[in-house]
């Protein structure tokens, strides 16, 4: 794929911004592609284990984010250090019937020489997305992702 060589040509931050927009219109595919083999994803504070590699990555995003009706973030502050991306945001999650929660996040990822995502671990208040999702939602993710594979 085309896209996959501009890749090499991008700095961190770029790659980092080109994910995000993948990742916002939930391209599931897409998405993969910017994850190394290893690539470790976790929710610090929630998963200590998380998920590992591409596939993972994907089936744990969309346990959480494919059942909304409307994902949309709002970046606030990027800042990149040679392979480092740390991404301040709020993403706003809707639900169809009818919650809306803005969740701010710090997320910090690691670039590879390769040019993928290599390690990706955020930083939330898990509380402020528990404490006002519907019940509907809980118990779906209380299923987890990990019996998917």
């Amino acid at each position: 794929m085309l896209y996959e060589h501009w890749r090499f040509m991008m700095n961190a931050k770029e790659l980092v911004e080109r994910y995000w927009d993948e990742h916002f219109a939930r391209n599931w595919e897409q998405m993969a592609t910017f994850f190394s083999e290893d690539a470790h994803y976790t929710d610090v504070g929630l998963d200590a284990v998380g998920a590992t590699g591409p596939e993972e990555i994907i089936l744990r995003l969309r346990l959480g984010i494919e059942p909304l009706s409307g994902y949309f973030h709002f970046p606030k502050n990027i800042i990149s250090e040679g392979s480092f991306v740390v991404t301040e945001h709020v993403e706003q999650w809707k639900f169809h019937t009818g919650e809306t929660i803005d969740h701010p996040f710090t997320s910090v990822m690691e670039i590879n020489d390769s040019g993928l995502i290599c390690r990706w671990h955020d930083y939330s208040h898990l509380g402020n997305l528990l404490d006002q999702a519907p019940s509907w939602w809980l118990e779906h993710i209380a299923n987890g992702w990990r019996g998917r594979l």
